[in-house]
């Protein structure tokens, strides 16, 4: 069930399926965000300090409901048979953006939480020039070691789409965002944090932070320890840092020449 009601915020149908919209009276022009929901789904109200620093910049929000579809570019049955979650992102979602608030590329960051923010990040590994700005808070990078540790962890059903989609570790690995970036061809703005308490996830996050590194590529990695694991807790204590970094990438976005 969608949060209780709140001021500027609604439920809308893109392509058929349902987005969360923030939809400030007064938003500050030339800049919007995609957020992508993790695993279980939790929409961006429920995200207390996420929600508050997108409610006093005034920053205009679609976050499609996707369910457990990992954001990739391969058919999800239970999200749609025909258009991938990937391209519901990059061409609906995106169009959606430019028509509600008039914010086109680069305008437009994308921002993602565990699922999401995996899903954030290889989006824009993919499409760098259309998604110019990423974040991601305590990205669920490696999901194929998930997968196959899913029997021994208690959250384990959370991964039966993956082993639907991919039917293999190996096949699943093969289409991670780290196998996704490009030595020369990347997101200009990049950031993501993880705490080291994240047992799950946070080896992923400092796999792709060593891997930035050695291709020299620009980005910024939060990975001192916060406090709360893989939690809206966690969520909660970077919230200020990451929407910093995105409202400052964004205004870089929108002084760069063509």
């Amino acid at each position: 069930m969608p949060p209780p009601p709140r001021p500027h915020w609604s439920i809308i149908e893109v392509g058929g399926h349902a987005c969360e919209i923030h939809a400030p009276p007064d938003p500050h022009p030339g800049r919007a965000l995609i957020y992508l929901h993790g695993v279980r789904e939790r929409w961006l109200r429920e995200l207390p300090a996420l929600r508050d620093q997108i409610e006093a910049e005034r920053l205009p929000v679609v976050a499609p409901r996707a369910g457990r579809c990992w954001w990739i570019d391969r058919i999800v049955p239970e999200f749609d048979p025909l258009v991938t979650p990937e391209r519901f992102v990059v061409d609906a979602v995106r169009a959606e953006v430019g028509r509600r608030f008039g914010v086109e590329t680069p305008g437009i960051a994308i921002l993602g939480t565990s699922m999401g923010g995996q899903g954030a990040l290889r989006l824009s590994y993919r499409h760098p020039a259309i998604f110019p700005v990423a974040a991601a808070i305590a990205p669920a990078i490696d999901f194929h070691t998930a997968m196959r540790d899913a029997a021994d962890r208690d959250d384990g059903e959370y991964y039966d789409t993956l082993w639907r989609i991919y039917g293999d570790v190996e096949r699943a690995r093969q289409d991670t965002a780290i196998l996704h970036v490009h030595p020369l061809n990347w997101p200009r703005h990049q950031c993501f944090a993880s705490d080291p308490s994240d047992l799950h996830w946070h080896d992923g996050a400092v796999r792709l932070h060593s891997k930035l590194v050695a291709l020299g590529i620009p980005h910024t990695a939060l990975l001192e320890p916060r406090g709360g694991g893989h939690s809206v807790e966690y969520y909660d204590r970077v919230a200020a840092d990451i929407m910093r970094f995105v409202l400052v990438a964004l205004d870089a976005e929108s002084r760069r020449l063509a």
